[in-house]
């Protein structure tokens, strides 16, 4: 048997065409995207709008019970920090400890990217100051109930030496 064989290919030659996607097209893109989204590094040319303390409280407010719905967790540690507008350019925080305090650095980029876009204002800075003697929930038992009722009326210790109270 005898193979025969073809004296020109069979299949067209056809040009070469470019794909749908190209990589250096896609790269092209993205850098003139890039060029394109930039901010103004001049912080003379971001916006600086008022903003009240009414306004930081309230997205504080709001801030902790989205994070409460989220994680617990990070609710709980930074559920006690107190936030102050101390001038037009610093918002203080005053936090209870350093263990809480890394615990909002991880979602303090959130808050403050969403306070900052809706009062307009970029240009302001954040102080950080450590109020563990303010910030301190105290635990109200019994005895210390007692104790400061004796100390608005000292004739209670004499009760309880009378009737021996169980303040345990």
């Amino acid at each position: 048997m005898v193979i025969k064989k073809s004296e020109q290919p069979l299949a067209k030659n056809k040009e070469i065409k470019p794909s749908r996607y190209s990589i250096q097209q896609k790269l092209q893109e993205t850098t003139k995207v890039a060029e394109e989204v930039q901010l103004p590094q001049d912080e003379e040319q971001l916006p600086n709008q008022h903003f009240t303390e009414t306004d930081l409280q309230t997205a504080w407010a709001v801030f902790l019970q989205e994070i409460q719905q989220k994680d617990v967790v990070i609710y709980n540690a930074i559920s006690g920090f107190r936030l102050r507008k101390v001038d037009e350019t610093i918002v203080r925080i005053a936090y209870p400890s350093d263990t809480a305090k890394s615990e909002f650095d991880k979602v303090s980029h959130d808050f403050f990217t969403h306070f900052r876009h809706k009062v307009n204002n970029y240009r302001f800075g954040i102080e950080y100051v450590m109020d563990s003697v303010n910030l301190k929930k105290e635990v109200m038992t019994k005895r210390t109930l007692f104790e400061k009722y004796v100390q608005i009326n000292p004739l209670l210790t004499d009760l309880d030496d009378l009737f021996k109270f169980d303040l345990n």
